[in-house]
């Protein structure tokens, strides 16, 4: 007998926990280096442009299939396509599980990184090469960090997924808040700021639009059938447009004050801007250790709480779509579903804890096309679950909805939380980008990528 299905008991509860889904890791330390190495406010101007015209469609679509169908990525598809599209569900299945095989080991970095600087151990930084090779110590913070990813879906969406959301995403904006307004006191903050958010139009070329359309896509959790998932325990009375609207400016607020966070720090200590994980795992905790034994260990606690609770946000929704799948098409019990596939998703994940040093088998795994040496396995998963297997599946969501479910039944499911069919604007605006713009602009990401990636070939 198939468990009863619940839902997000509020708006709120939905919009805490999908705007949770798409702010992680990227958002606190890739997406300020991107605007300021990429022009500054004039790459914020073209991120945005590419959120709402873009990502925001498709962000509608996702969640409207999910409430339709009431299903699971892999059920959602097979209702509305009789059988014959559920391999876009599948395919956004498998990402997920590969995805989150080597984020849940980032993630134990992030909660190692929290636990070392608690302790006072500020010279971590330098100990990274060696840290990520103790694949004892990390593969413990990341099982601690797996299990209380698998604690919290265990419990169900309403008392599990949506009840941690509305304890994280308000201490996580505390967080980020606090650190920025402690990082504006610092030498140099006025230049910093300036150079962070100053346009500079001469820098923008193909590859800075490139580069903001990719982290506009990949910040918010499309393609995989995260918010199709999530959209699936959302009432029949939300609104759906203004739900997404909320969650794409929460996604970029948060990653528009990391900016404001890191760049004074950085600055300020005379660091190299370009960032990344080199900058967060190795420059950073000396950083914190030459503000003081006691200021150190308070703001380098807070920067790695903020990043643990952004990877758990994003963890936490990334585990549901699995999960999600067994309850609905297995009819399996949904803690014997979280653990199993917690389980296996850990295991799956060994590979990636062994490719950072430990094993010369997994580090040097894998020679592409056109590649100047080998690659790590980490990479190579990463390279194809989210470079590769988002895109496409974004491109597939788009084309589903365009010719096979129809704009117009998207339009009346959205109806159902507007009193009446969606404003006459909204309508043309997201048919015309569901039709025209989403398909063919993922589409060429997608092959860009798998260029790029595995071919060496750069088109941009």
């Amino acid at each position: 007998m198939q468990e009863a299905r619940t839902g997000f008991s509020s708006k709120i509860g939905f919009i805490a926990a999908a705007a949770g889904s798409a702010v992680g890791l990227g958002n606190i330390w890739k997406f300020p280096f991107e605007v300021g190495e990429s022009g500054g406010a004039a790459f914020v101007i073209i991120y945005l442009i590419f959120c709402f015209t873009l990502c925001f469609p498709l962000m509608v679509a996702e969640i409207a299939i999910g409430r339709k169908t009431q299903r699971n990525p892999v059920g959602a598809f097979t209702v509305l396509g009789h059988g014959k599209w559920s391999f876009i569900g599948k395919m956004g299945l498998f990402s997920c599980i590969l995805i989150l095989s080597f984020y849940n080991v980032v993630a134990g970095w992030c909660f190692g990184y929290l636990v070392e600087i608690l302790l006072g151990n500020f010279s971590i930084g330098e100990q990274f090469p060696l840290f990520v090779k103790d694949i004892i110590k990390v593969g413990g913070y990341s099982v601690i960090f797996m299990a209380t990813t698998a604690y919290i879906v265990s419990k169900g969406i309403s008392k599990g997924v949506e009840k941690a959301a509305k304890l994280l995403m308000p201490i996580l904006f505390f967080i980020i808040i606090l650190l920025a307004a402690y990082a504006m006191t610092l030498p140099g903050a006025a230049e910093a700021v300036e150079f962070y958010l100053l346009p500079d139009f001469s820098k923008i070329t193909g590859k800075v639009v490139y580069n903001a359309l990719g982290h506009a896509f990949f910040s918010l959790s499309l393609g995989m059938g995260a918010m199709i998932t999530y959209g699936s325990y959302v009432s029949k009375e939300d609104n759906i447009i203004s739900s997404a609207v909320a969650i794409t400016l929460l996604d970029v607020g948060i990653a528009f004050l990391a900016g404001l966070m890191l760049f004074p720090i950085v600055i300020s200590q005379g660091l190299d801007t370009h960032g990344g994980a080199g900058l967060v795992f190795m420059s950073l905790p000396r950083v914190f250790g030459d503000m003081g034994t006691v200021l150190g260990t308070v703001v380098g606690t807070l920067f790695f709480l903020l990043l643990s609770f952004a990877a758990l946000t994003s963890t936490v929704s990334i585990l549901e779509i699995p999960v999600s799948y067994l309850v609905d098409e297995r009819a399996m019990k949904r803690p014997k579903a979280v653990w199993l596939v917690a389980g296996g998703i850990f295991l799956l994940g060994i590979p990636s804890l062994l490719s950072n040093g430990y094993s010369s088998f997994f580090t040097q795994f894998v020679t592409y096309f056109g590649a100047s040496g080998p690659t790590d396995f980490m990479t190579l998963i990463s390279d194809v679950a989210s470079n590769s297997f988002l895109p496409l599946g974004g491109f597939l969501i788009a084309l589903f909805v365009a010719f096979i479910w129809r704009k117009e039944k998207l339009f009346k499911e959205i109806s159902n939380g507007e009193k009446g069919h969606p404003n006459r604007f909204i309508s043309k605006f997201l048919g015309f980008s569901i039709t025209y713009l989403c398909p063919w602009i993922l589409g060429a990401v997608f092959i860009l990528n798998v260029l790029d990636k595995f071919f060496g070939v750069t088109i941009y």
